[in-house]
């Protein structure tokens, strides 16, 4: 590991982020995760050079709209496991980041900024509250997988017809009563996840299996 950058204060117990961290200028990888956290600094927003930002396992309700000046991250942002609701608008400038994990966060309603990340790859927001996923979910036109276990989700937007380049598609534990006939058309999909639905299984599951997608439920 380079020590010019490369940081980890994993479970450090911290509370707070010292600020020394945020004269680190030349990091790429920064690692705060099961610390305690409840808030984060504006001094994030300086470390221009991060490729990877861990804040899972923390307490954090709200992230500082200087997060989103970190436009160049492009690795994993983990903010997995703390009491989000929602996300600043700033973050529509991380077009280049490829993993965002939100799960074990209170959201309600799904964080519109997250589609407008347009290099995203993979999307992980399971075990949260949510009702609903919007349309402009079809933005996301590199989404590799797309994980929303253990929602409360009954449907899905036509809007995932959109997203051509999905290859599995996490649906467990939610109270899907439909989906869109659009998954059908997926060309790429090859695993999609139904286990714990009480989802009466569409005629077009049929066409989905024969082209080799894998269904599980």
């Amino acid at each position: 590991m380079d020590e010019t950058r490369d940081l980890s204060l994993w479970k450090q117990n911290l509370g707070a982020v010292p600020d020394w961290v945020w004269g680190r200028t030349a990091l790429e990888t920064l690692v705060l995760a099961d610390n305690g956290l409840t808030a984060l600094p504006d001094g994030v927003g300086r470390l221009k050079a991060l490729r990877m930002l861990d804040l899972g396992h923390n307490a954090l309700t709200e992230l500082p709209e200087a997060l989103g000046e970190i436009e160049g991250l492009r690795d994993f942002l983990y903010l997995h496991d703390n009491r989000l609701t929602a996300l600043p608008a700033s973050l529509a400038r991380m077009t280049r980041l490829r993993y965002l994990n939100l799960s074990e966060n209170p959201f309600e309603v799904f964080p519109e900024v997250v589609t407008a990340m347009a290099g995203l790859l993979e999307l992980r927001i399971t075990d949260t509250r949510l009702a609903a996923v919007p349309e402009s979910l079809g933005r996301l036109s590199n989404l590799r997988e797309l994980h929303l276990r253990n929602n409360r989700l009954t449907t899905l937007p036509a809007a995932v017809g959109d997203l051509t380049e999905l290859r599995q598609l996490d649906l467990r534990g939610n109270p899907l009563t439909s989906l869109p006939q659009a998954l059908a058309a997926l060309p790429r999909l090859e695993k999609l996840d139904l286990r714990w639905v009480a989802l009466e299984p569409p005629a077009w599951f049929a066409d989905l299996e024969a082209r080799g997608c894998a269904i599980y439920r």
